[in-house]
């Protein structure tokens, strides 16, 4: 472990050493690029950069300020048209007018043009677009950080001219901007005084016509109303009047009518005449005097003749005023009678002229409403005028000057430090790519065998591990002619190898990565990337050093000299440790050999051989044992001739933890025709003879455990469940040089002193 980890510390190193070799080309190509910036900076062209400053988009003068305006302060979208406006054209246009421009621009021209006519100056005087293209690539317009102060900048080779162009463009948007201001309010004040006066001419035109309407229909008020309506009222008043003297009159005539037929005695009209009073008082006297004379006189006496004569009389004065009252009443109510009729008839007449009067009414206020709201909206427009007239007269513009161009003292381009330092910089970078490179290309030459080569020795021990690694790779057999060294005469095993808890570390099987990391930069970017089972067997069979491990771990078990089946079982402590991708590239392996195998999947728990092997759906041996089936029968084809595979399957009913009552020897039985027979298989059994009748158990070991005590726990289990063999594969090991096979037992010895 501590030499894994020292060798993964010592692989950040491969870059600078490839420097290191490269050293030669890394200092030339350095030098030159270095000389090359030196040289630029002398020979290259002085230049001085003026700044002018505007702010814009300042509180715009004036009691109120617009929702618009207000929107617009703070808005990104404003500066970037602001921006564009300075750089537009028509501004660059208008600079030629300001005094000395033209001519300062075609001395600099002139200055600048190191070869050709001098023509091509000369027209800027002419040409407004040779100008624009001129000046506008030496112009730099850009707001200074989030503030809304624009800088206005001018290259140049002249600082006079550059202070020039700089201001004179800066006073020209300045000038722009209050002219434009100027002249929108202008505008806009001459229409509203236009609006006005139409305005004024159609009040005038409206009450005139209000007045005339009002004398063509006769619509004067009176003291409350219109004369009509109050005319109306009054005929009403007195038709009401008249017709209560009628009814009045008509009772007194039926009255008396009714009274002549019974005597006119008791009548209250009679009774009301102060003659018929009168009368009846002189009747009663001479009634009462004849009643007297009566009793004392005789019926011809004179006095008696002359009572009755004046009784008569007066009875006939009664009679004759009575017929006087009723033909009163009646002239009373004739006249009362033609009085309403007459009323009624004015009534109607008042009515028709006061419903007219009416409509007319309507038709007045609505003229008048329409004059008011116009008279409203020249009050409104009368005030904003004012109120334009007055801004236009004091308008400064909205944007500002913060300051003019000084004088440039100090040249802009180029700054001796920071391109010394650009130089250095890009020294560097060229020099080490141009070093990788020819490390990369040198290594695209044949190398030399390590038989009739040694490695050249380096100066530095720290980083020959790292030198030396490339060279043991073009001796790695290829990976079509690793099954063949299966057949090879049996080498004799190793005596001394390193051991844990007495269990030997068979081998040690190198991470199998997407992207091989050949510098410490390549390891930060890309980092260990979890792999897939499928991926890695994929990855496994191209990688030639993985290959000569199975080759080295096939040889420690003894399966290439041993001619009789094999039964190996490959667990692991803990879950992630590498068992099941070393089962099945251990599998892969003994195929590819030639050798018939079978691959069976005893771990219930996380079954995943369907999935990695690409198998069709099948109960598996747990269904065979559920269903009383053979297990022949649900052995798989794979898509290699000599590798078979025996998966776990699901069980349709509870079956419980089946390994925890059978052995894999009794598990295995009927199996037969196989060379090797590979079971994957955790160590959940309670059974003294679950790995009974097995020839190798193998526990596999992550290197970058820390602890040993797991393993060895799993080692002294799996001798408690009957196994007699027990070996230890360690996996995901980093990558280290193997030149020799010395170099490889001495890592596996260092991850055997980790525990």
């Amino acid at each position: 472990m501590r030499q894994a980890a020292l060798n993964e510390a010592l692989s950040g190193f491969d870059a600078v050493a490839q420097i290191w070799r490269r050293r030669g080309v890394f200092a030339l190509v350095a030098a030159t690029v270095l000389a090359v910036a030196v040289a630029a900076l002398v020979l290259l062209p002085v230049r001085y950069l003026a700044t002018a400053s505007v702010i814009i988009a300042e509180q715009e003068p004036g009691a109120n300020t617009s929702a618009a305006w207000a929107q617009k302060i703070g808005d990104p979208a404003d500066m970037e048209s602001q921006l564009l406006v300075i750089r537009s054209p028509r501004l660059l246009r208008q600079i030629m007018a300001t005094p000395g421009v033209v001519d300062a621009v075609v001395g600099e021209c002139e200055r600048g043009r190191m070869w050709g006519a001098a023509d091509a100056c000369q027209r800027l005087k002419t040409d407004p677009g040779a100008f624009i293209d001129h000046v506008d690539s030496r112009f730099s317009i850009a707001s200074a950080g989030r503030s809304r102060v624009i800088n206005i900048s001018y290259q140049s080779g002249n600082p006079e001219v550059a202070k020039l162009l700089a201001n004179a463009l800066t006073q020209t948007f300045l000038e722009d901007q209050r002219t434009e201001g100027a002249n929108s309010r202008e505008v806009a004040s001459s229409w509203l005084w236009q609006e006005l006066k139409q305005l004024d001419q159609q009040l005038r035109d409206a009450d005139d016509k209000i007045q005339k309407f009002r004398r063509t229909k006769g619509l004067m008020r009176g003291a409350n109303a219109p004369i009509s309506s109050e005319r109306l009222t009054s005929i009403g008043q007195q038709l009401s009047q008249a017709e209560a003297a009628r009814a009045e009159a008509a009772a007194r005539l039926q009255e008396i009518k009714s009274e002549q037929e019974r005597g006119p005695t008791d009548a209250p009209s009679v009774l009301q005449s102060r003659t018929i009073a009168d009368l009846k008082q002189q009747l009663t006297t001479v009634s009462a005097q004849l009643a007297s004379a009566a009793g004392v006189l005789g019926p011809k006496h004179p006095s008696i003749l002359a009572l009755t004569r004046e009784q008569a009389a007066i009875q006939q004065r009664l009679v004759d005023e009575m017929q006087t009252i009723a033909a009163s009443a009646q002239k009373t109510f004739d006249a009362n009678n033609v009085l309403v009729t007459s009323l009624k008839k004015q009534m109607e007449t008042a009515k028709a002229e006061a419903g007219s009067a009416t409509l007319d009414e309507a038709s007045i206020e609505s003229m008048v409403r329409d004059t008011e709201i116009k008279r409203q909206q020249y009050a409104e427009l009368y005030k904003k005028a004012s109120e334009l007239e007055t801004e236009r007269r004091v308008l400064r513009g909205s944007t500002r000057l913060v300051s003019l161009a000084e004088l440039p003292s100090k040249p802009f381009f180029p700054k001796k430090v920071p391109f010394l330092a650009a130089g250095l910089t890009l020294a560097i970078i060229f020099g080490v790519a141009a070093a990788l490179l020819a490390d990369q290309l040198s290594r695209l030459r044949p190398a030399p065998k390590l038989t009739t080569a040694a490695p050249e020795p380096v100066s530095s021990d720290l980083v020959a591990p790292i030198d030396d690694a490339p060279a043991s790779v073009p001796d790695l057999p290829p990976q079509a002619e690793l099954p063949a060294a299966v057949d090879e005469p049996p080498a004799e095993p190793k005596s001394h190898l390193p051991s844990v808890a007495d269990v030997s570390i068979l081998a040690c099987l190198p991470r199998l990565k997407s992207l091989r990391q050949m510098s410490a930069l390549g390891a930060i970017l890309q980092g260990h990337q979890p792999l897939a089972i499928p991926q890695v067997l994929r990855l496994a069979s191209e990688d030639a050093e993985f290959q000569v491990m199975l080759h080295d771990l096939v040889h420690e078990l003894g399966l290439d000299a041993s001619p009789r089946p094999q039964r190996l079982v490959v667990t692991s402590p803990d879950a992630g440790d590498g068992k099941t991708t070393t089962a099945c590239v251990l599998a892969e392996h003994l195929a590819a050999a030639g050798r018939r195998v079978l691959l069976v999947e005893c771990d219930v728990e996380h079954a995943s051989f369907a999935q990695v092997m690409a198998l069709a759906p099948s109960p598996g041996w747990l269904g065979a044992l559920e269903h009383g089936r053979p297990l022949h029968e649900m052995v798989l084809r794979t898509e290699h001739p000599s590798l078979d595979v025996l998966p776990a399957g699901v069980a349709t009913g509870p079956v419980g933890d089946i390994l925890e009552v059978i052995s894999l020897d009794s598990l295995l039985v009927g199996l037969d025709g196989y060379d090797a027979v590979v079971v994957d298989t955790p160590l959940s059994s309670q059974r003294d003879d679950f790995l009974s009748g097995t020839d190798w158990v193998i526990v596999c070991v992550r290197s970058d455990r820390s602890l040993i005590e797991p393993a060895v726990a799993t080692v002294n289990k799996s001798r408690a469940l009957g196994a007699t063999d027990v070996g230890i594969v360690v996996t995901m090991a980093d990558a280290e040089p193997r030149a020799t096979t010395v170099g490889q037992t001495a890592s596996i010895a260092a991850y055997a002193e980790a525990g």
